[in-house]
């Protein structure tokens, strides 16, 4: 039995007359709860350094990086929306029940990872939600390789450059700053703001794109659209939900990148923050989907380790590389069980 023919007869009549698929509504509802989830889990990533240095409270850092989460999308276009949602698996070949199950997988996922306070991947678990439940529905035939390939490369290879671009920023930074007085730490301070708008903007740009890439692969596999294009409700509806998420913020995890890696100081804060915003960014505006994540806990430790390495908790890391390993994998197999199970109920 297909989702879209699922019987229940009042909200069904309903949305007939309207005449909108359950599926889809079920479809949209889930991208934007991932969505909402995916800015909470991932507020850490961008206000983190801020509060842990003492450059401003909690709220207002949480209110400032959502307002940026918002506009994003809006001023840097939608390339890595166009990459998850058409260039991973091939549409001709999806029903909305692949998409379903691909954001149930994630949303899961997102749930018991913020529960342990482990910052994982939301890109990730997405990725692998959409790869397991399109190849158990229609067989490995249905992912599209070259696409693969490039959420791949830019998975991989940004945690690397996040980590190399916080250690070369940091001591160029020390390099620019020797001999400085102690007050230069208020300096840092301020121009943290400026780089927390500047990281807001790039994970608006990246992760919220995400879910855009989602909705409208079901909006084109629903028949709502003949082609995929991005529609602008799509663009407003997605932006809201990550910057309601960020703004609420995960205070498990804001604890773990901001307090258990090293004693964050302001100049960390403004090195991690200028190195993460740049890798982010730059892949956004290639259309590569990266795990703001992995890049931001990556720079924040490459910023450590150019000041000294003994500084960083590296057994931190551990934890960090357990969970990024295990996401794929493990969403990859909740989206096929909920797939198969879908239909039951």
């Amino acid at each position: 039995m297909q989702v879209d023919s699922l019987p229940h007869p009042l909200v069904c009549s309903r949305l007939m007359n309207l005449d909108i698929p359950l599926a889809l509504v079920l479809l949209i509802g889930l991208s934007l709860v991932f969505d909402f989830l995916n800015g909470f889990h991932d507020s850490s990533n961008i206000v983190a350094t801020v509060i842990f240095s003492g450059a401003m409270p909690p709220r207002p850092a949480l209110l400032i990086a959502a307002a940026a989460h918002f506009a994003g999308p809006f001023l840097f276009g939608v390339a890595v929306a166009t990459t998850v949602g058409d260039g991973l698996v091939d549409i001709d070949l999806l029903h909305t029940s692949v998409v379903i199950s691909a954001l149930l997988s994630a949303v899961v996922w997102n749930l018991v990872t913020w529960y342990l306070g482990i910052p994982s991947s939301s890109s990730h678990a997405l990725v692998g939600g959409l790869i397991g439940a399109a190849i158990v529905a229609n067989g490995p035939g249905v992912v599209l390789i070259p696409g693969l390939v490039k959420i791949l490369i830019a998975l991989l290879v940004s945690p690397p450059l996040g980590l190399l671009t916080g250690f070369v920023i940091m001591q160029i930074t020390l390099w620019l700053g020797r001999g400085a007085a102690p007050s230069i730490n208020n300096l840092f301070r301020r121009l943290q703001v400026l780089t927390l708008v500047g990281l807001g903007l790039s994970h608006g740009t990246n992760d919220g794109q995400k879910t855009m890439g989602v909705i409208t692969l079901g909006l084109v596999v629903s028949g709502r659209l003949d082609h995929f294009a991005v529609p602008l409700w799509v663009v407003a509806v997605s932006a809201s939900a990550i910057a309601l998420g960020t703004s609420l913020g995960g205070w498990r995890l804001i604890r773990t990148l901001g307090g258990k890696m090293f004693r964050i100081r302001p100049i960390h804060g403004f090195t991690s923050q200028i190195a993460g915003a740049s890798v982010i960014l730059g892949a956004a505006l290639l259309g590569g989907p990266v795990s703001t994540t992995q890049v931001m806990s990556s720079a924040i430790m490459g910023v450590g380790a150019a000041e000294r390495i003994s500084q960083v908790r590296w057994m931190i890391l551990r934890d960090m590389l357990v969970a990024w390993l295990l996401t794929i994998p493990v969403t990859a197999g909740l989206a096929a069980l909920a797939w198969l199970v879908l239909p039951a109920l």
